[in-house]
């Protein structure tokens, strides 16, 4: 099972640099915001792996840029889960402008576990483990 999340995002003025484009910057919390949505959507909300004892912290993220957005151009975050052995989580994510279907930009970030007191946890959390069964999703 693909597990898979879009959401919609205006740009906002406060968004572009001097000449009209969304700063390369602000495509990084376009992400976090379609990771955010994923996480409500499919319950692997931040706050569920915190209070599971762990905060997981991009250790890895990749950004192709293809086209400009501006001001007023609706986007469309794709977040796409990645199933994966171990104690991480990877995502991919593509980014497009809804007016013409142009692709914008592609990603793709990796997670990694980390306990409260600050240890990477190197095999795979209970909790993980338990969500990534519900949603049939268990690569070990």
């Amino acid at each position: 099972m693909m597990l898979t999340d879009t959401i919609r995002i205006r740009v906002p003025f406060f968004d572009v640099d001097s000449i009209q484009m969304v700063w390369h910057g602000n495509f990084v919390k376009y992400l976090e915001e379609g990771r955010e949505s994923f996480g409500a959507k499919f319950g692997l909300e931040y706050m569920y792996i915190y209070n599971s004892g762990y905060v997981a912290p991009i250790a890895d993220m990749h950004l192709e840029y293809k086209k400009a957005a501006g001001i007023g151009d609706v986007l469309l975050v794709d977040t796409i889960y990645k199933p994966c052995r171990g104690a991480k989580l990877m995502f991919d994510y593509t980014i497009m402008r809804e007016s013409d279907g142009e692709l914008i930009l592609n990603a793709s970030t990796v997670q990694l576990f980390v306990t409260r007191n600050g240890i990477f946890e190197v095999s795979t959390p209970e909790f993980y483990a338990e969500w990534k069964k519900k949603w049939k999703v268990d690569k070990s």
